[in-house]
């Protein structure tokens, strides 16, 4: 099961990539198992030295009872000190952003590929989306 961010491409250039594990509880697990999660709106940050992801939505577990999870709670990232004080270096300083990419299963662990990454302006997308439509045409022309 992999759950990806397909605006992250779209709307930011993805300079560098970390896969980092993330804090969840049960029926969260169960939930994202299921498919039910949604990367869209969410983003990262370095709090107390800490990473924490914001606005993932996770659906309730339909047989969660009281023991439900909360929809977009922050979650915290597991990645090395080493790699949270250069994120927080380059979030700073250089004026990147943290974007979830995937979210996938390695394993019985749910992990994260976290994108750094700086906002495309309009004319950007523009030329992305022009080249995209030119390699489409080309192997649709190949393949006849």
């Amino acid at each position: 099961m992999e759950i990806n961010n397909r605006k992250a491409k779209y709307d930011y250039q993805i300079f560098e990539t970390f896969e980092t594990g993330i804090v969840l509880t049960g029926t969260e697990i169960k939930s994202i198992r299921l498919g039910k999660a949604n990367l869209k709106d969410s983003y990262a940050t370095i709090k107390n030295d800490e990473a924490l992801l914001i606005n993932m939505h996770i659906s309730p577990y339909e047989q969660g009872n009281i023991f439900n999870h909360e929809e977009t709670r922050t979650r915290k990232l597991l990645l090395h000190k080493k790699e949270i004080l250069k994120l927080r270096d380059k979030v700073k300083l250089e004026g990147y952003t943290l974007i979830p990419i995937k979210l996938y299963f390695s394993g019985n662990k749910a992990k994260i590929l976290l994108g750094l990454c700086k906002g495309k302006i309009s004319y950007a997308k523009r030329e992305a989306i022009k080249k995209r439509d030119i390699e489409r045409d080309i192997k649709s022309r190949m393949k006849r």
